[in-house]
């Protein structure tokens, strides 16, 4: 699809939302897990265990991949941990809920609520009970499989290879860490940290 009448057509949707009453971009979502959280705690608990604890966890993330069954559909979400899947269902939602889970499409992000089940494959997954738009993304991510192939742009679009591939991610958060290290030991040492154009 040319990308102006996909950037269109996701502004027709944001129009959508805003004239049913939805705000696009909330600021008043509470999450309580992580995707990483989720799966420290909790996945060594077995399924029969899970259905009868019915642990219930609230979190946030980029929708990445959504694989739909008419009234139901899984969806890949994405947060600052990693990657979780959600199992949203029309009878497990309220209506309005279900009409702005029909609005959304890879690139959003979505808050959700709902309890820990395994599927059918034993993957820990969410069973959405709400759901709410939290960001309504306007730019189309490149193809999941292929992805960004091409060095000069993952140069110039730094942010998009940040979001599409984890080892990019990786990198950043190492060099931070090593950052953050050194001028921890310099700091203890009584080094003095001052940018060059002070000088």
């Amino acid at each position: 699809m040319e990308e102006n009448l996909y950037y269109q057509q996701r502004l027709d949707k944001l129009k959508k939302l805003r004239d049913s009453g939805v705000s696009p971009f909330p600021n008043d979502l509470k999450c309580t897990h992580s995707s990483g959280e989720i799966f420290r705690n909790h996945s060594a608990v077995a399924k029969a265990e899970l259905e009868a604890q019915k642990i219930e966890v609230s979190l946030a993330g980029r929708v990445m991949f959504m694989r739909s069954f008419g009234k139901a559909c899984f969806v890949k979400l994405k947060d600052r941990d990693g990657t979780i899947q959600a199992y949203v269902k029309k009878d497990a939602l309220p209506d309005a809920d279900w009409e702005i889970f029909l609005q959304a499409e890879v690139g959003d992000f979505l808050w959700l609520r709902g309890y820990l089940f395994r599927t059918k494959t034993d993957e820990l997954s969410i069973h959405a009970e709400a759901l709410r738009l939290a960001v309504k993304t306007l730019q189309q991510l490149p193809e999941k499989f292929h992805g960004l192939t091409d060095v000069e742009a993952r140069y110039r679009q730094r942010y998009v290879d940040l979001i599409m591939n984890d080892e990019v991610k990786e990198v950043f958060l190492k060099r931070s860490a090593v950052i953050q290290k050194i001028r921890q030991f310099l700091t203890t040492r009584s080094f003095v940290e001052v940018e060059t154009p002070m000088m």
